[in-house]
């Protein structure tokens, strides 16, 4: 049995309306998962990025999460009202830095077992082998657009 490639001419094929459409539905999953520590599936990607990268300008924030400066300006306000992130200057006193609370460090923490909870139901409801290929293949996506 022989399948059939999707028609890449066909609007209902987009590449952007699917990848869009997988990344909500995965989305949901997460901030499901994480809603008891009043986290977002957004906010503990921030969280992640800046405890592991430690302090970041806008920039650098911007790039490491895909996202407009502007939209990252917005998100990150949030987060600073409540607590988890702080922005204080950096060397060049035109730069401000984005850093996580020592508050934000510790629901991150918390958000942990929740998200590998979520993780591990999505892996297993995708199979193993497609989940990783997923994270393989979105990865290359991302490395090919950059």
């Amino acid at each position: 049995m022989t399948k059939t490639r999707p028609d890449m001419a066909d609007p209902g094929n987009c590449l952007c309306f699917n990848l869009r459409r997988a990344a909500r539905a995965a989305s949901r999953a997460y901030d499901e998962a994480l809603a008891p520590v009043e986290l977002t599936s957004a906010q503990f990607s921030a969280l992640v990025v800046l405890a592991k990268a430690g302090p970041l300008g806008t920039s650098s924030f911007s790039k490491a999460m895909e996202t407009e400066r502007t939209t990252a300006t917005r998100n990150l306000a949030l987060m600073e009202r409540e607590g988890l992130i702080k922005r204080k200057p950096g060397a060049d006193k035109r730069v401000r830095l984005i850093d996580i609370t020592a508050r934000g460090r510790r629901r991150f923490e918390a958000a942990l077992p929740l998200w590998r909870a979520a993780q591990t139901s999505l892996a297993t409801r995708l199979g193993d082998a497609n989940a990783k290929s997923v994270l393989k293949r979105t990865q290359g996506v991302v490395s090919a657009l950059e």
